[in-house]
């Protein structure tokens, strides 16, 4: 069966590593697109300007094929990476991490830091609370009045929600149930007399 949940963090974390002097700490962010990322970084930077390195990754969507990592200065492969190894490694997605460096006059070569902001990155999702998300298929139906009752009795059946409902001669709603049951709804809806539907996403 198609997978159609996702592991999340349910609201901000942080974290904390300390290695000869330098701090890195570790901030988790629970994001749903690119631009909400931005305007967290440009904060961030602001926040902690006297900071050495502003190093992070990201990763969007259930299909976890989004993702991004930034060194910001640091040897390549050594920050961005690691930290998205953790993302990963807790198999979460729609999530940031940055890892705020304030060096501390020592240097702690390649592999110190790739330790480093590994672990600060999994101290801050440790931290967290994870949460499964449920991957919901969201459409829009027009029914006749006359098939209300077989309407309702599907949506009680499947445990799906409905919203935007307007009810006349013609009635309208917004109904949204789980991936998995897609095929299954839709077959039902075929099955309603003068049902229309029009998909409105998956998220």
């Amino acid at each position: 069966m198609e997978p159609d949940s996702y592991l999340t963090i349910k609201s901000f974390s942080e974290g904390l590593y300390k290695e000869k002097g330098s701090r890195f700490i570790s901030m988790a962010w629970p994001v749903t697109d690119q631009e909400e990322i931005k305007s967290i970084l440009a904060r961030i930077k602001k926040e902690h300007h006297s900071a050495r390195h502003h190093c992070y990754a990201w990763m969007l969507g259930h299909e976890r094929t989004s993702f991004r990592v930034n060194d910001d200065g640091e040897p390549a492969g050594s920050a961005g990476k690691p930290i998205l190894g953790q993302i990963n490694a807790f198999q979460v997605t729609n999530v940031l991490i940055i890892v705020v460096r304030y060096f501390g006059g020592k240097l702690l070569g390649v592999s110190g830091l790739i330790n480093a902001y590994r672990s600060a990155a999994e101290s801050a999702l440790r931290n967290g609370e994870i949460t499964e998300h449920l991957i919901l298929e969201h459409y829009d139906i027009t029914f006749p009045y006359s098939s209300i009752n077989d309407v309702m009795k599907l949506i009680k059946d499947e445990e799906a929600s409905q919203s935007d409902q307007s009810f006349g001669l013609e009635c309208r709603m917004t109904i949204s149930f789980r991936k998995a049951l897609r095929d299954r709804i839709l077959a039902s809806f075929d099955r309603i007399n003068d049902l229309q539907y029009y998909h409105r996403g998956t998220y």
